[in-house]
């Protein structure tokens, strides 16, 4: 049995413990020596150096100063005095956050939340809103220390002021052509209600949903709202029309004037040209009246023959034969001779019958 026992200077054990004293013996003579400010120097370097901290793109870092606030810096590399004289918290001011009102959506799947959707409106009647908000924050100190959850008041507020907007409108002026209106005014009423609450956030977007009666009398209500939806349709198609119709009969109308007044001052330019015509030639017959008289005759008489064939002849002579041009002459007697023999009455009796 005594040759499977392990000898001392093979036993695990006192392997360890001798280590260990070596180690202590080692340390023991460092420390007796220099070492000790070499020891006491690493340590003050690394607490030095845990004061330096960095803020992130789209951050901004908070530095307190035994609990209070000092500065607010930039992003980058930074360097504050080291705990417990100093600290930093660092605020994500580029995140853009969300919250619902009036129902929650997890899993691809949206559920209603009654206590914060159905809400009275001004003419007291029942209606489901649901409410989407985008926030940042644009103040890290005031979300900071400001109010005590400024996410939490962001919620409370956004119901206060969706509430009290809808509460100053009908339900049909709500759902239809008042939408964007409210959900502007809810945008504004709870950027306000989050300056007063010192929250240091901004509100980007507050956006209706959904805006429905109770489930009850929802189908009635979609038709008024589709009926309503087709009026104005049909009004906006009869504006356009109007648009199309009446610009094209001015201009029709304005077009027929321009065209008259042309009209106009055509004849009366041209009557004061025949009254100064009148004049000129009433001056020169006062002056001469038979040779007035007789050029005017001539120019009638050229103006209203100018396109006729005339045949001028002697005085007292009605021979106009002779004058006649030999051109389609022989044409002419044929078909006149031929048309008396067709009008003379034949001599044969016989024939007559």
């Amino acid at each position: 049995m005594d040759q499977f026992r392990p000898r001392d200077d093979q036993d695990p054990v006192r392997e360890i413990e001798r280590s260990l004293q070596d180690l202590k013996a080692l340390l023991g003579g460092f420390l007796k020596g220099s070492g000790t400010w070499l020891v006491i120097g690493v340590v003050v370097l690394l607490y030095l150096a845990s004061g330096f901290y960095i803020v992130g793109p789209g951050e901004k870092g908070v530095e307190l100063l035994f609990g209070g606030v000092r500065a607010v810096t930039d992003p980058g590399l930074r360097y504050r005095a080291p705990w417990p004289i100093m600290s930093q918290i660092v605020v994500d001011v580029a995140q853009v956050r969300r919250k619902e009102i009036g129902y929650r959506s997890a899993d691809d799947r949206t559920r209603t939340i009654g206590a914060e959707s159905l809400m009275l409106t001004g003419d007291e009647n029942i209606v489901d809103v649901q409410l989407f908000v985008q926030y940042m924050v644009k103040d890290p100190k005031q979300f900071l220390f400001g109010a005590r959850d400024p996410e939490a008041a962001l919620v409370a507020s956004a119901e206060v002021a969706l509430r009290g907007v809808v509460g100053e409108n009908t339900i049909d002026y709500t759902m239809t052509s008042g939408r964007m209106e409210v959900q502007n005014k809810v945008e504004a009423y709870l950027q306000k209600l989050m300056d007063t609450y010192q929250t240091g956030l901004q509100v980007t977007q507050a956006r209706l949903l959904g805006v429905d009666p109770p489930s009850q009398v929802k189908e009635s209500f979609h038709d008024v709202v589709k009926a309503w939806e087709d009026r104005e349709r049909l009004i906006k198609e009869a504006d356009g029309f109007r648009e199309d119709i009446v610009p094209k009969a001015r201009g029709q109308a304005q077009k027929e004037i321009l065209e008259a007044e042309a009209y106009k001052a055509q004849r009366v330019i041209k009557a004061r040209g025949d009254a100064q015509r009148f004049t000129t030639v009433l001056q020169e017959y006062a002056k001469a009246p038979k040779v007035t008289q007789q050029r005017l005759y001539l120019e009638g008489i050229e103006q209203f023959l100018g396109p006729t064939r005339k045949f001028i002849t002697e005085k007292g002579d009605s021979r106009v034969l002779p004058l006649l041009p030999l051109t389609g002459t022989a044409e002419s007697l044929s078909l006149t001779q031929s048309g008396k023999q067709e009008s003379e009455p034949s001599a044969d009796p016989k024939k007559r019958k």
